[in-house]
C-alpha cells in the first residue's frame, strides 16, 4: 500500500492574495512498468485551440489556452485535474525528462557534462520526434563551487535548452509557445549548490533592487555564475537565456497569440521559477504595444527558491506557477522544513523564512523497496498518467513534517542538537534522479 502523509488543511494554506488548492492523488506502489501496460494514456488529439471536454458533463465555457497556462490561477481546473491539463503536465514534463536522457555523464566521452546530441537531432535521438518543437538553443550553469579532489566541479555543464514550438504545433496550442525546460541535479557540486541554504537578496533587477525579495543562495549561484574557459559556454546561465528569450520575443513580436513556459524538475524547477521572475521583473514579457506574454511555469518535485517576499512579487508580477508535488517527496519540503511559509510565530520575520509559490498539485506514492522513487520524474509522470485511476481527495489532516516542526519550537537546543541533522542533509543525494536513458 502507498504510505500516505496528509498535509494541513486547504484554508491553512491560503493567502489574501491567492488561495492555494492542492489536490493529491494516490497510487499503489507498483513499478513503472506495471503502471505503463495499466494506465489509461493522456489524450494525444486534443486541441488546446479548440479544446473539448472529456467528461459527461462539460461545462458552459470550455478553457482556453489561457485558462490551462494558468491564467486564472487553475480555477476549477484542479478538481477535479481536468484532462487537458493533465495532458499538458505529462507533456512538458516528459519534455523535461528528455534532458535527463540527453545528458552525458560518462567522464571519458568528449561531451562530458554536455549533451550528447546536436540540437538538431536531440529531440528525435530521446524518442520526441514529434515532440513538436525546435531547439534553438542549449543552456549551461556552472555551480560556484570548488571540490578540490574534483578537477571539472567548476565547470560549466549542461543544464537544459530553448525551444520554439513549430507552426503545426503552435495551431494546436492556439499560440506560439517558447519552452525552456531545466533537468534537476544530477552531480555533486549541483547538489551542494542545493545545500546553501541561506536567503539571499535577488538583486536582479539594477534599477529596483528590492532587497526584501530574497532567494536560495545556491541557486542563485547557479543561474548566476559563469564559467569563461568552456567552449560550449558564453556568459551565466542568466545571460544565455535572457538573450535568446528576446531574440526569440523579437523575432515573433508580430504573432497575436503569444506565451512562455518554463519547465524543470528539482533544481531544474528553481532555476525555471528564478528565470521566469526575472523575466517578468525586467518586463521582458512585455511587447511594444504594451501587452504582456503570459509565463507559466511547471514545477515537478521543486523546493522552495525564496521568502515571502520572493512570492508576493512573483505574483504581482503575474507569474503563474504549477507545482507538482509528492508528498512523500522530501526536497519539496526543502529548504526552510521548519521556518516557512505555515510558519506563524510574532518574533520571526516573514522575510527570513521560505515560502513556495504558485497552485500545488499534490501526488502521493511510494515504494518500500525503492524509498528514492518519490523523487524520480519518471514516477512523477506516471503518476500523472494514472491519476484518473486513483483516489482524489482534498488534504484534510496534517502533515508529519509540520508536526515535526511543531515539537522543535517548542524546545530549546544549543548548538550542539544540529549535527545529525545536517549529516541527514549530506545523504540527500541519495533522491538524486537517475540519469538513465529509456528507449
Amino acid at each position: 500500500m502507498a504510505a500516505r502523509i496528509l498535509f494541513p488543511n486547504a484554508s491553512l494554506l491560503s493567502t489574501s492574495r491567492r488561495p492555494h488548492r492542492q489536490l493529491i492523488v494516490t497510487s499503489a506502489a507498483v513499478s513503472h512498468q506495471t503502471l505503463s501496460s495499466s494506465i489509461t494514456k493522456a489524450p494525444t488529439n486534443i486541441s488546446l485551440k479548440s479544446a473539448r471536454r472529456a467528461d459527461q458533463n462539460p461545462p458552459a465555457t470550455l478553457p482556453t489556452w489561457r485558462d490551462i497556462q494558468g491564467g486564472d490561477n487553475w480555477d476549477d481546473l484542479i478538481q477535479p485535474l481536468h484532462p487537458l491539463l493533465r495532458q499538458e503536465i505529462i507533456r512538458y514534463a516528459e519534455l523535461v525528462m528528455a534532458c535527463y536522457k540527453a545528458f552525458d555523464l560518462d567522464p571519458s566521452s568528449k561531451r562530458y557534462l554536455n549533451c550528447k546530441h546536436g540540437k538538431s537531432t536531440m529531440l528525435r535521438e530521446v524518442g520526441m520526434a514529434s515532440a513538436g518543437y525546435e531547439i534553438t538553443k542549449y543552456i549551461y550553469a556552472t555551480p560556484d563551487i570548488t571540490i578540490p579532489t574534483q578537477p571539472s566541479t567548476r565547470c560549466s555543464r549542461w543544464i537544459g535548452y530553448v525551444a520554439v514550438s513549430t507552426d503545426e504545433q503552435t495551431s494546436r496550442l492556439g499560440r506560439r509557445d517558447i519552452l525552456v525546460s531545466f533537468r534537476g541535479t544530477v552531480t555533486n557540486t549541483e547538489w551542494i549548490a542545493n545545500l546553501m541554504s541561506s536567503l539571499t537578496p535577488a538583486r536582479l533587477d539594477p534599477h529596483n533592487p528590492r532587497p526584501d525579495v530574497k532567494v536560495e543562495s545556491g541557486f542563485l549561484s547557479l543561474y548566476t555564475s559563469d564559467d569563461s574557459t568552456r567552449r560550449f559556454t558564453s556568459g551565466s546561465c542568466r545571460e544565455q537565456l535572457l538573450s535568446e528569450i528576446s531574440r526569440i520575443v523579437s523575432k515573433y513580436k508580430n504573432e497575436e497569440e503569444f506565451g512562455i513556459t518554463l519547465a524543470g524538475h528539482s533544481m531544474g524547477s528553481s532555476l525555471a521559477l528564478l528565470l521566469g521572475y526575472d523575466i517578468a521583473e525586467l518586463g521582458l514579457n512585455r511587447t511594444a504595444s504594451g501587452s504582456e506574454i503570459p509565463i507559466t511555469v511547471y514545477s515537478y518535485g521543486g523546493p522552495r527558491v525564496g521568502n515571502s517576499g520572493f512570492k508576493d512579487r512573483c505574483e504581482e508580477l503575474g507569474v503563474k506557477v504549477l507545482r507538482v508535488a509528492n508528498v512523500n517527496d522530501p526536497v519539496t519540503k526543502m529548504p526552510g522544513v521548519f521556518f516557512n511559509e505555515k510558519l506563524e510565530l510574532p518574533w520571526i520575520s516573514s522575510c527570513s523564512c521560505y515560502a513556495h509559490v504558485g497552485v500545488e498539485l499534490a501526488l502521493d506514492f511510494f515504494k518500500m523497496k525503492n524509498p528514492a522513487c518519490v523523487h524520480d520524474l519518471d514516477e512523477y509522470i506516471g503518476g500523472l498518467k494514472c491519476a484518473n485511476k486513483m483516489n482524489v481527495k482534498k488534504n484534510e489532516g496534517v502533515d508529519i513534517l509540520s508536526k515535526i516542526r511543531d515539537f522543535f519550537i517548542s524546545q530549546r537546543f544549543d548548538d550542539s542538537w544540529a549535527a545529525p541533522w545536517q549529516d541527514g542533509g549530506r545523504h540527500r543525494g541519495e533522491l538524486v534522479q537517475s540519469p538513465r536513458a529509456k528507449a
